[in-house]
């Protein structure tokens, strides 16, 4: 792969370590020659933050990386995600790798996973991306909600139930498996979308394929909708008003080493036997 000598940092300073981890990251990437660095905390990045960069390195948990996704994506640049949180799912580096092999991966040792994203429109001009999921729920958290789906203008099903959780195969083993889903290999192009307790036992996750146009609407009469992009960005949406999702026209790549392992990192992380944590 290409060197990389432009790099963006994002910091989560409010986790323990992460500040005095990107000051020595910074440090070895000026000793590989790396020409353009700059840093911002994992607030709310600047519009076009990661423009006229080769990557982005974000040094916090899932949560720094998925706020900083759509940036990238519009950026067409990737990210390398490295873990100062706790599950560390999407963040591919533990501090201990980041600091013995970035060297090596700035230099152009590392391959790139492309990962699927949704992109929700709610408005003419109000549309975003997302790494993960989009869920769809009641404005109000105690109620229900009956929620009409609509796949390239065809109706699926109108669901009660206390949400729907729409999600990319990167995003199957966060809310959608946690609402029953199924665990999608990344490299799959469906969005997968799982019913939140719903009323009616045959409703299960239904899979569509890439090229799909989803539309969901209430059905319930003054009803309001919160939509949620990667737990992170927020909408409310006027009863009447429909949801459309689909897969994005943009992808987003991830940085990962040569000998990365898809199955060795889900089985360490979600304690299956034989993970990487058994090995001696």
């Amino acid at each position: 792969m290409s060197p990389i000598r432009r790099l963006a940092f994002v910091v989560n300073t409010e986790k323990p370590g992460a500040a005095k981890l990107a000051r020595e990251l910074i440090a070895i990437a000026r000793t590989v020659g790396v020409r353009r660095i700059k840093s911002h905390p994992a607030r709310k990045l600047p519009r076009n933050y990661f423009k006229g960069c080769d990557a982005g390195c974000i040094i916090g948990g899932d949560g720094t990386l998925l706020g900083a996704v759509s940036e990238a994506a519009l950026a067409g640049i990737p990210l390398i995600g490295v873990n100062q949180g706790s599950l560390g799912y999407l963040t591919s580096f533990s501090p201990e790798e980041a600091r013995a092999c970035f060297g090596e991966v700035l230099l152009g040792h590392y391959r790139i996973a492309p990962r699927t994203l949704l992109e929700c429109r709610t408005g003419p001009r109000r549309r975003d991306l997302a790494l993960n999921d989009v869920l769809i729920k009641a404005e109000v958290n105690s109620q229900l909600v009956r929620l009409e789906v609509r796949a390239d203008g065809e109706l699926v099903t109108d669901y009660l139930c206390d949400g729907l959780v729409l999600s990319t195969p990167t995003g199957s083993t966060a809310y959608n498996l946690s609402a029953g889903g199924p665990i999608i290999h990344p490299a799959a192009r469906v969005i997968a979308m799982t019913p939140i307790c719903p009323h009616t036992l045959s409703n299960r996750t239904i899979a569509f394929e890439d090229s799909v146009k989803l539309s969901i609407r209430s059905s319930s009469t003054g009803s309001r909708l919160l939509v949620a992009l990667d737990g992170q960005r927020n909408r409310e949406v006027v009863q009447g008003s429909a949801i459309h999702v689909t897969i994005a026209k943009r992808r987003l790549g991830l940085v990962q080493r040569r000998d990365y392992s898809h199955f060795g990192v889900m089985r360490a992380k979600l304690k299956w036997s034989g993970g990487l944590t058994d090995k001696k």
